[in-house]
């Protein structure tokens, strides 16, 4: 149980993290815009900010399951992670870590999707923020994608769970979009400042993030490939 709870924790953290990257929060600065378009009326902000956060979990639930029954289904597979998950996940947190500090780094189609599909949800007028939140969350860049396919996944492998922890990360992912949401229902004025603040947070966080990936990695091989913390 204690396991698992610092795993939901982990990955609500993860799903942070993921949020306020410098790619991803291009997604979510064309969120909040659409978000703050009816300012005039908190109860459809917070509403937005709602639906918005389901959209993103939703998308990351649905992939989660996907992934995670696909392989705990195929008797194989399933056998390798049960002896080698522990092996394979402190090579796969050193080369996440390493993305995380811009040490290693890879490109990926990139998806301009802001203008064009605001206009469309637009149309939909509050519940466009579900289906804004479902596409943004799959519009996966290097640092989300090292993420939730480096990280997350393993995480969810390893505790077996597709549902809980794919949820939380979701939910993770879309807790600053709410937040702002919550603040321009309020009608707060420092806006501003607390989304400067959050891009200075990030730098730090995403350092930190990398940092104790690798000493958890390294920590991980010694003790389970090379047998040296035994």
């Amino acid at each position: 149980m204690q396991e698992l709870i610092i795993s939901i924790s982990s990955a609500v953290w993860l799903g942070i993290l993921t949020s306020i990257s410098p790619c991803p929060m291009a997604t979510n600065i064309a969120a909040i815009s659409y978000i703050g378009r009816r300012v005039q009326h908190p109860v459809t902000v917070l509403s937005t900010g709602i639906l918005y956060t389901a959209g993103r979990s939703a998308a990351y639930l649905s992939l989660g399951i996907l992934i995670v029954s696909s392989v705990l289904s195929t008797p194989v597979i399933a056998r390798f992670l049960q002896q080698y998950m522990n092996k394979l996940l402190g090579p796969v947190l050193i080369v996440a870590g390493l993305f995380l500090l811009e040490i290693l780094k890879f490109s990926l189609p990139g998806l301009n999707l802001g203008a064009n599909l605001q206009e469309k949800t637009d149309r939909w007028g509050m519940w466009g923020a579900l289906p804004l939140g479902v596409i943004f969350a799959l519009s996966f860049c290097p640092v989300s994608a090292a993420l939730f396919f480096g990280s997350l996944i393993p995480l969810a492998l390893k505790n077996s769970s597709g549902v809980i922890i794919p949820s939380v990360y979701g939910i993770g992912t879309a807790l600053p979009v709410f937040m702002f949401a919550v603040l321009i229902a309020l009608g707060a004025r420092s806006l501003g400042n607390v989304f400067n603040r959050i891009t200075q947070i990030e730098k730090w966080a995403r350092r930190i993030t990398g940092v104790i990936f690798i000493v958890v990695g390294i920590y991980f091989s010694l003790m389970y490939i090379f047998k040296v913390c035994d």
